[in-house]
């Protein structure tokens, strides 16, 4: 999975504006968690306004960090040591 992962932000708006895509591929960069994250990174570097942007990298942040959290716990629970 990790090696997937790795090149999710080649196509997100990282490098290159997804309008400039093909509509195959600019679909899939829209709605991708690297894309919101970029977008949101970059309106607060150059200070500007991040809009939704700032919501859905923040909810692609912490929404995988909360559930990996909650599996652990649960796992954790289940061990008896």
């Amino acid at each position: 999975m990790a090696s997937i992962t790795i090149f999710l932000p080649y196509v997100s708006s990282a490098f290159v504006r997804p309008e400039t895509m093909p509509s195959w591929l600019r679909g899939f960069a829209e709605h991708q968690p690297f894309t919101p994250v970029t977008e949101a990174l970059r309106a607060f570097l150059l200070g500007g306004d991040a809009g939704a942007s700032g919501w859905l990298a923040a909810a692609w942040c912490l929404g995988p960090g909360f559930a990996g959290w909650v599996g652990s716990a649960i796992v954790f629970r289940g061990r008896r040591l």
